[in-house]
């Protein structure tokens, strides 16, 4: 099984602990990176993974996407499994109400945390001939009212939307769709929302579980859902929370 892992930033983000487990079940894995600033996080675990592919992406670069997958086809000839784990807001507006933010900052977060999820699906569906997953990342405040998560609530239900109508248009080739949403979980990129360790100390205490999730946890159930064994289910989200979406919160 081959496939492309997409924001893979360190090895505290929810994709290098679905590299982990992709790759200890088997997968060949190729990365990218966003910038040579990022690069040098991403580049030892890299090497960690014996990834055969590390290249530059900036999703909202058409030229870098085309290249990624070019090349992957010039290697592989074909890709089994395609993970999208990235999410951007511009703070201002992240920080803010969702009634005061911009309509420029509103746009750049749809386009980098949803519209991208399509565009990466259009170039690769021709290298899944054979069929395919797709997963990407999403959250509970795609849903529910988060203190602290403004603009990317809104942004996230709309990738899960993005996400059903993927499934409907790709699924006759053979290519699965779909979205896990997580608790909260403990990356570099959520210490930056304000609220955040409120709502950690929440989940813990009204999950049914009573814990919180792990990176290794979230990459269990993405190589589950990336694999055939999961090859009937599509079109979904589907919750790796201790169960802290069924409470009231």
């Amino acid at each position: 099984m081959r496939g492309l892992i997409i924001g893979l930033a360190n090895d505290q983000s929810l994709a290098w602990g679905c590299a982990q487990a992709l790759r200890a079940a088997g997968a060949e894995i190729a990365l990218t990176y966003l910038n040579e600033r990022t690069r040098d996080f991403t580049a030892p675990l890299a090497e960690m993974l014996d990834a055969p592919l590390l290249m530059p992406l900036d999703v909202t670069r058409q030229d870098q996407a085309e290249a990624v997958f070019a090349e992957i086809g010039r290697r592989w000839g074909k890709l089994d499994f395609l993970l999208h784990s990235i999410a951007f807001a511009p703070k201002e507006d992240l920080a803010g109400r969702v009634v005061d933010s911009s309509a420029a900052g509103f746009a750049t977060a749809m386009d980098i945390s949803c519209h991208s999820l399509a565009r990466l699906a259009h170039l690769a569906e021709p290298l899944m001939a054979e069929g395919g997953s797709i997963l990407t990342m999403s959250f509970y405040g795609s849903e529910k009212v988060v203190p602290g998560y403004g603009i990317m609530g809104p942004v996230k239900a709309a990738l899960e939307a993005m996400v059903r109508y993927l499934a409907a248009e790709l699924g006759p080739g053979g290519i699965r769709v779909n979205a896990l949403s997580t608790g909260p979980v403990k990356t570099r990129a959520a210490s930056g929302l304000s609220h955040f360790d409120a709502l950690m100390c929440r989940a813990a205490e009204n999950a049914p579980l009573h814990q919180l999730v792990t990176i290794e946890q979230v990459g269990e159930m993405a190589a589950f859902l990336l694999s055939d064994k999961a090859r009937t289910i599509t079109g979904q989200t589907l919750y790796v929370d201790s169960g802290y979406n069924v409470t009231a919160g």
